[in-house]
């Protein structure tokens, strides 16, 4: 890895992708740091505090906007209106068939797809925006009261906010190393890792006893390397099946013949599962929160239900049934995301248009069939895989109270996005190498 970045930084183009990256980086950071006009800091912070006490989902939604929620910038809702639009664009391409001919019609398909998607999120940040706006007005966090044109302000800002991540985001990905949303997620997560590497060690090490601080530090340790490993490995799996493709003979030559593979991966869906199974467990309890609801009854007792902290408590076991919901939806989207991005029929019917065929099954739907069912296999060891590695950190946090932002969720996040972009890096060194020598 590190002689592929030392390689990668002596290329100057592949340098100045790595430089541009940095430094929209830095103005995320900064970003971060900048207020939403008219609120006052400490009042904010206050009521946030209060909110979060009560709210795994909100709590959750600061690690994922690396702290802009609690510190009340101006990137408030990051890129969350952008996944949420990206998730129900892809949700949208199942229920409507001119969608679907979009995402099959090459580049100007993406193109427009893209162009929806971006009018979505402008959509869905207003919306949030005016929510969060009034509901800064009504619980006082505004520095001056009395001022509803402070609210339009906020409105603005939030917005513009959330939109100018979109752009950087886009920006990285055409000018940067790639995967640019992945990137600023990844950033905002990230960088809630030293606060939380801190309260581990003044949870579990500080102020106990030598032996005890000792086995908790390699406990925690031990436990991050080890998932560490398993997303790597994850990431790393596939399947691969051989196709051979047949000899054609024109004239006095002889074409074909070579043989080539298709590599299933078994993490198919990458961390999206976790990432569409995550914004339906939030969606209810930001809801509630932000429109102050503190009733009883049975809604109280499904956000009990959805909130994490509860999975794995030893004084509520009752509300463990939220984390066998949670896997079943993991295991719903590894398999709805599969569908709507790999499509075995498609790839049966190009490969029999080229002469190709896997060994042993008929070319066509006997093709697809088989396909099918490989797929179908891998993918449940993904999402077993996915599952693993995600409910690892609910059962510290249920048992332990060892709750921190580099979970399981993002470790998968951060470890895949790196590994994604080494990825791209190499791959555009290997495109490189290849157009100077077809130009010597």
């Amino acid at each position: 890895m590190f002689k592929s970045i030392r390689n990668a930084l002596k290329v100057k183009e592949i340098r100045m992708k790595i430089l541009f990256t940095l430094a929209m980086i830095a103005v995320i950071r900064f970003g971060t740091t900048v207020p939403i006009p008219g609120t006052d800091v400490a009042k904010f912070k206050e009521w946030f505090a209060n909110l979060t006490g009560g709210s795994d989902a909100l709590g959750i939604m600061n690690r994922f906007t690396g702290g802009s929620f609690e510190s009340g910038s101006i990137f408030f809702l990051n890129i969350t209106p952008y996944i949420t639009s990206s998730i129900i664009v892809q949700l949208l391409t199942i229920a409507f068939p001119k969608l679907e001919e979009w995402q099959r019609d090459g580049e100007d398909g993406r193109k427009k797809l893209t162009a929806l998607t971006r009018f979505l999120t402008i959509a869905l940040a207003l919306a949030q925006s005016i929510i969060m706006a009034i509901t800064f007005y009504k619980n006082g966090a505004l520095a001056v009261q009395g001022q509803p044109f402070l609210v339009v302000q906020i409105v603005a800002a939030l917005t513009a906010g959330s939109a100018f991540l979109m752009w950087i985001g886009e920006r990285i990905t055409e000018s940067g190393v790639g995967n640019g949303i992945s990137i600023v997620l990844t950033v905002n997560i990230l960088s809630r890792i030293p606060s939380d590497l801190h309260s581990l060690f003044e949870q579990f090490v500080s102020g106990k006893p030598i032996a005890r601080g000792v086995v908790s530090g390699i406990i925690i340790i031990a436990v991050v390397i080890g998932m560490v490993v398993l997303i790597v490995y994850f990431n790393g799996a596939e399947r691969r099946i051989p196709v051979q493709y047949a000899k054609k003979i024109q004239g006095r030559k002889t074409y074909g013949g070579n043989h080539s593979e298709i590599p299933l991966r078994v993490s198919t869906a990458g961390v999206m599962p976790i990432i569409f199974a995550m914004s339906l467990f939030q969606f209810p309890g930001l809801i509630a929160y932000f429109l102050g609801y503190k009733g009883t009854g049975v809604w109280a007792t499904i956000l009990e239900y959805l909130k994490q902290d509860n999975w794995f408590n030893p004084n509520h076991w009752e509300y463990s049934i939220g984390l066998v919901v949670y896997i079943l939806l993991l295991i719903f989207f590894a398999y709805f995301y599969t569908s709507i991005t790999f499509n075995p029929l498609e790839i049966a019917e190009n490969m029999k248009k080229q002469g190709g065929f896997i060994p042993g099954i008929r070319p066509g739907k006997p093709t697809s069939d088989y396909l099918t069912s490989i797929l179908n296999y891998i993918i449940f060891i993904g999402a077993c895989g996915l599952i693993l590695i995600a409910i690892i950190p609910y059962f510290f946090n249920g048992m332990f109270n060892a709750n921190v932002s580099f979970g399981g969720t993002s470790l998968i996040i951060v470890v895949s996005v790196i590994l994604e972009t080494m990825k791209q890096v190499e791959s555009q060194m290997l495109v490189r190498n290849y157009k100077g020598f077809l130009e010597d």
